[in-house]
């Protein structure tokens, strides 16, 4: 491949590759013309940060190879999304994920926006070995307190696994009668990958959800605030009070009594 013969926006298009050899990148770095030495800059920093991120997304697996290590093959990340707000179900999911599967920009769902969310919610779906979710109503949330509900649907979610995991990484919660080896993780959709996966599943999931509530009960704006409890939020709760999917166990909807429908 003659690089000098290129026009700049052939080489343009060239640099779109990630791959390109050792010798055509020499080649372009021989050639004078300013606009290829820029592009070539341009190239390099997206090399760089590639790179970066690569190396990132390995380091959210240091726990699933320590577990790998002791002999555990399948482990499956579990956790949840919808603990704190007033209204709507909770999620709970759980992802087996081949050890090192590259998922780009992964993290805990918090920290992603909606477009990242939703390209990894398939990506993931894609990838991964197993992927499950369930959805705990608000009659159980009501009926357990939310931190019960959490566990229960955690427990659930993981024996609904199309393939039994060897061990399970959990955020936060605890989970002590699970019949295979497991560690809860303290901030663990941000540390480990399959946490972070199951993180994402979980809150695609409910917003998913949340969306359909908005329709049927569109005065409360659950497609913007999820059944959070934003000054919007309360605020349409003190116009029209509470519907069906208030969580009646939970501020100030309890102090209220009944649920109006």
């Amino acid at each position: 491949m003659n690089v000098e013969q290129m026009t700049v926006a052939e080489i343009t298009k060239l640099l779109e590759q990630n791959n390109l050899s050792a010798a055509i990148i020499n080649s372009l770095m021989q050639d004078s013309r300013v606009s290829v030495s820029r592009l070539l800059v341009k190239w390099h920093k997206k090399q760089e940060q590639a790179l970066l991120e690569h190396q990132r997304i390995q380091s959210l697996y240091t726990q699933e190879r320590i577990l790998v290590d002791k002999g555990y093959n399948l482990i499956a990340g579990v956790d949840e999304a919808g603990r704190g707000p007033l209204a709507g179900p909770l999620v709970v999911g759980a992802v087996i994920l081949p050890i090192g599967c590259h998922l780009p920009s992964i993290n805990d769902s918090k920290k992603l926006s909606a477009k990242q969310r939703e390209h990894l919610y398939y990506a993931i779906k894609e990838a991964a070995i197993s992927v499950q979710h369930i959805v705990i109503d608000i009659d159980v949330i009501d009926q357990l307190n939310i931190y019960n509900a959490t566990m229960f649907g955690m427990y659930h979610v993981i024996n609904e696994l199309h393939q039994k995991p060897h061990a399970v990484l959990i955020d936060a919660v605890p989970l002590p009668d699970l019949k295979m080896h497991s560690l809860s993780l303290i901030g663990g959709d941000a540390i480990s990958a399959s946490i972070g996966a199951a993180s994402i599943i979980a809150k695609v999931e409910r917003d998913n959800l949340m969306l359909e509530f908005d329709r049927q009960f569109p005065q409360y704006g659950f497609a913007k605030h999820k059944g959070y409890g934003t000054a919007e939020h309360l605020k349409a709760l003190q116009q029209y009070g509470p519907c069906p999917i208030h969580r009646k166990s939970f501020e100030p909807i309890k102090s209220w009594g009944k649920v109006a429908i």
